[in-house]
C-alpha cells in the first residue's frame, strides 16, 4: 500500500512539471515566461537551432529590428521619405530596411559621418532610452526625475541624456533590475533584457480597453 502511495505521488509530480517549468527563471535571471511572450508576439525570436540565448549581447540592428516590430514603426507616416545613405549598411544587409525606418522616425540616431554601426553593441543606458523614445518619454521636470531615480543605488552612474527616458521606464514598471535595485545603465543589454522590458509593454498593452472610457464632463451633451 505504501509502495501505491510513493507511485502515485511520483505521478502527480510529473503531472505538475510543466506548470512548475512556466515560473522558472532562465540561467540570466529572465523569467522564462517574459521570453515566451514576446517570442509570442513576433516581437523577438529564437535561433536556428530553437533557442533564445537570453545572455546574448544586442546589437544596434538587433535592437532596430525589435523596435520595428514592436511598435510598428512601419506604419508611421515618416517612412516615406527617402531612403538614406548609409555607409556602413549597404541595401544587401539583412536588416536595411528596419534600420531605415528606425532613422527616419527618429527613434534611433546615427554616428559621425551618418554611419549606424549596425553590428556594435548596446548599452542599458542606450537600448532603454531608445525604448522610451519609441513608447514616448514623460516630459518629467528635473526633479521628479531625480526622486524617481533616487531609490536606485546607482543612478548616478545614468547619463545625463538618459535620465528623463530611463524614469519613463521605471515609473511604467517595464525594467528589470538585480537584487539590490541597480540599473545597471552602462552594462551591455542582453536579448533576455530586452525581453523583460517587452514583456512587461506587453502586459500593458493587455490591460488596455478596446474602447478607452470617454469622461463626462459637466454640463456637456453627454452629461446625463
Amino acid at each position: 500500500m505504501r509502495q501505491l502511495s510513493i507511485t502515485l505521488s511520483l505521478v502527480a509530480l510529473l503531472q505538475n512539471l510543466p506548470a512548475i517549468a512556466q515560473g522558472t527563471e532562465t540561467t540570466s535571471g529572465i523569467p522564462s515566461d517574459s521570453i515566451q511572450q514576446v517570442i509570442t508576439a513576433k516581437w523577438m525570436t529564437n535561433f536556428s537551432d530553437g533557442k533564445f540565448y537570453p545572455e546574448r549581447l544586442l546589437s544596434r540592428a538587433e535592437l532596430a529590428s525589435i523596435m520595428v516590430k514592436t511598435f510598428r514603426l512601419d506604419k508611421r507616416q515618416a517612412i516615406t521619405k527617402e531612403n538614406l545613405a548609409i555607409p556602413d549598411v549597404p541595401r544587401s544587409y539583412w536588416a536595411f530596411n528596419d534600420i531605415q525606418i528606425v532613422l527616419k522616425t527618429d527613434i534611433m540616431k546615427g554616428y559621425r559621418g551618418d554611419e549606424f554601426f549596425p553590428n556594435q553593441k548596446v548599452t542599458r543606458a542606450e537600448a532603454l532610452a531608445i525604448f522610451a523614445q519609441a513608447y514616448g518619454v514623460f516630459q518629467f521636470p528635473d526633479d521628479a526625475v531625480n526622486e524617481i531615480l533616487a531609490t536606485h543605488p546607482d543612478e548616478k552612474s545614468i547619463p545625463d541624456w538618459a535620465r528623463k527616458a530611463i524614469a519613463t521606464v521605471v515609473t511604467e514598471g517595464f525594467i528589470n533590475t538585480d537584487a539590490q535595485g541597480n540599473i545597471s545603465p552602462l552594462k551591455p543589454v542582453t536579448r533576455g533584457d530586452m525581453a523583460y522590458v517587452l514583456s512587461k509593454y506587453l502586459q500593458r498593452q493587455k490591460q488596455q480597453p478596446e474602447t478607452p472610457e470617454v469622461p463626462i464632463i459637466p454640463n456637456s451633451p453627454q452629461s446625463p
